[in-house]
């Protein structure tokens, strides 16, 4: 099987870590989250890792150098190089989106799609609240969906661009909603075949 690079996004409540977790294992591609680099790299004292937890420990955002600097270097690992990945959490911004294209055309390896799982604000307001977490509120559920949109609507419109987006409906079962996303990931791959 050709390995995969893909960029997942998607609201909070759209259901985007479930899917990532059933696309890995469909995919036989390695999840890279931006919580669990950060982890793994100050967990294992890189340079880089170091360098980031002073920042974290100083109760600050790791910065995009930072931040691009520890996705190259997880990316350049053996079990990314033979298996692919799916990033979710990065990139948030163009400038992020920038860099990771940099990073994938030094080693030669072009991404596939930035799937974007999407499912209405309202239908996950909805999700959020039926959680029950003392964090969802209506008010901080608003906050949160509002700093997405502004973060993320530049973001989408990048990949758009380059013609690598696919808008995936994330309305209904699981299973189906899985379907469309299997459909327009392999869609991807047979037109890269095929060039």
């Amino acid at each position: 099987m050709t390995a995969v690079r893909l960029v997942i996004l998607g609201r909070q409540g759209s259901g985007k870590g479930t899917q990532a977790a059933r696309l890995v294992e469909a995919y036989d591609t390695v999840h890279i989250s931006t919580g669990d680099m950060l982890r793994a790299a100050v967990g294992a004292e890189t340079e880089l890792g170091l360098q980031a937890r002073a920042v974290m420990d100083a109760g600050e955002l790791v910065g995009d150098d930072l931040i691009n600097s520890i996705v190259a270097e997880r990316l350049a690992q053996d079990d990314v190089a033979e298996h692919g990945f799916l990033l979710d959490g990065y990139p948030r911004t163009p400038d992020q989106a920038a860099a990771l294209e940099g990073i994938l055309a030094e080693a030669g390896t072009p991404m596939d799609a930035a799937m974007n799982l999407d499912v209405p604000v309202d239908e996950v307001t909805v999700r959020m609240m039926a959680r029950g977490r003392a964090d969802d509120t209506a008010e901080a559920i608003r906050r949160r969906l509002d700093l997405y949109e502004s973060e993320t609507a530049p973001l989408l419109a990048w990949f758009a661009d380059r013609g690598l987006l696919e808008v995936v409906d994330g309305l209904g079962a699981e299973d189906d909603v899985f379907i469309r996303l299997t459909l327009a990931i392999d869609r991807r791959l047979s037109v890269g075949d095929a060039s």
